[in-house]
């Protein structure tokens, strides 16, 4: 009799995710099994004009965002990233205010790289290590590593030595402290893909952009295919500014997700840009706008 009880007991647990949302369970097992959104939403500090604000946070709330992506500041020719984060208090106050608000922090940016020369700049490796020892510091677990227009491997393909060699050496410091090095390059799919293979870390990963592939012409659905589920980590799910994301015929949100859904693929999708041409500066207005249509989508 008490094995029949135990076995009843665990047949009634080991099913408990069939009956979540069922008045049978109680609120503590409901929240047991209950998962975590498929996708989120989140927003880049530095596009919402709050780089390494605290401010960001509660603006984000109020575009309406779950998350927020922080940047490592400015880089110029500095020898590392000009970061308010290295500072323990700084980080706390950072830490405190996600947790109050409920805005998570999606990734940490290397913006700065937009515009510096991953595969030139001599301290590159502290630069990404200071970023990764922030991403430790602060549990988060994707970075975001543009190659920029220095590093453009369409027009500077003599630079993808130097720059594959360099994503090795910083996966094996990404590998040992548990994080993702996302990098976002201008090459097509197909191309990111044998890059990714020779770089040869689980450590390193797409962080695929929109407006790369639409800028290019290339067929959006297809490049997402083609880099497949698992070399994606994050995503930059926006266009250059001109329109919202709804109101913007080049991107099929629908059948993003569509393909999404199938890859199964699972993630932040992070805006960037697709401003309003005629009003850029209204940032409440033009995040919260994408970030509504985001949700209608994805959520």
């Amino acid at each position: 009799m008490a094995m029949t009880d135990k076995t009843n007991r665990r047949q009634f647990l080991g099913n408990a995710a069939l009956l979540a949302g069922s008045m049978l369970l109680p609120d503590v097992l409901l929240a047991a099994v209950k998962k975590a959104p498929r996708y989120r939403i989140a927003v880049c500090d530095w596009m919402i004009l709050k780089r390494q604000k605290l401010s960001a946070f509660q603006l984000t709330k109020d575009i309406g965002a779950d998350g927020l992506e922080v940047d490592m500041g400015g880089l110029g020719n500095r020898p590392t990233f000009d970061s308010k984060l290295s500072d323990p208090a700084v980080r706390q106050q950072f830490l405190d205010a996600s947790r109050d608000l409920n805005v998570a922090i999606s990734s940490i940016a290397m913006s700065g790289f937009y515009a510096q020369s991953f595969a030139e700049r001599p301290e590159y490796e502290k630069m990404v290590q200071d970023c990764i020892d922030t991403m430790v510091q602060m549990n988060v677990k994707v970075a975001f590593l543009p190659l920029g227009v220095q590093g453009d491997l369409v027009k500077q393909p003599e630079l993808r030595p130097a720059i594959v060699q360099r994503l090795k050496t910083v996966a094996a410091h990404a590998e040992k402290a548990g994080v993702i090095i996302g990098v976002e390059t201008a090459l097509p799919a197909k191309e990111e893909v044998k890059l990714l293979d020779e770089v040869g870390s689980p450590a390193v990963k797409s962080y695929f952009n929109f407006s790369n592939a639409l800028q290019a012409g290339r067929d959006l659905i297809q490049e997402l295919k083609t880099l497949g589920a698992k070399r994606i980590c994050q995503i930059h799910c926006t266009d250059t500014d001109g329109v919202w994301l709804q109101n913007n015929p080049r991107i099929d949100m629908k059948a993003v997700k569509k393909t999404l859904d199938k890859m199964r693929w699972s993630g932040w999708l992070v805006i960037e840009r697709s401003r309003d041409a005629n009003d850029p500066r209204n940032v409440k207005k033009n995040f919260s706008a994408n970030t509504a249509y985001l949700k209608s989508v994805f959520q």
